[in-house]
């Protein structure tokens, strides 16, 4: 079931309009509308939002193959949905293996920052390259995959 159908469910079993549903998370009418009919996804933010107030968990919201309603007692924060999408994203482009790869990585990037015997020092230095590859890639990226039309217009 895709987030749109579980939003849609949750709600109904609820016996919730788009209205009250708007009114307990405090999201707008309409925005609820696009997520259930289009099936945009929402920010991390509202789906903690969405989930609180339907009484089940961010993961239950975002995992397609997820079945099992669990509370929103399981508290998850904003930083968790924002690994879940992450995650969620690697799974729809790159499959399990690449999942399971991008799960092994988070791992051991949160052990390595959340103590031991690495320096401060050292952690920021690991921190600044992660985020010199993501700028380069993110450069490399644009370089390649823009359209020409685009590029001239950027450039301007």
């Amino acid at each position: 079931m895709t987030f749109a159908e579980k939003l849609k469910r949750c709600r109904l079993v609820l016996n919730l309009s788009q209205s009250e549903l708007a009114r307990k998370s405090g999201i707008t009418e309409r925005t609820i509308y696009t997520y259930e009919s289009i099936g945009i996804m929402p920010r991390s933010g509202n789906v903690k939002k969405l989930a609180e107030a339907l009484g089940v968990s961010v993961s239950y919201l975002l995992e397609d193959d997820r079945n099992i309603v669990t509370t929103s007692a399981d508290d998850e924060s904003v930083d968790d949905v924002n690994a879940e999408i992450y995650l969620l994203a690697v799974k729809d482009k790159f499959g399990e293996k690449g999942l399971e790869e991008a799960k092994d990585l988070l791992g051991r990037t949160a052990a390595l920052f959340a103590g031991g015997d690495i320096a401060e020092e050292a952690k920021d230095i690991f921190f600044q390259s992660i985020m010199e590859v993501y700028l380069e890639s993110k450069t490399e990226a644009r370089d390649n995959y823009t359209p020409r039309k685009r590029k001239t217009r950027v450039l301007r």
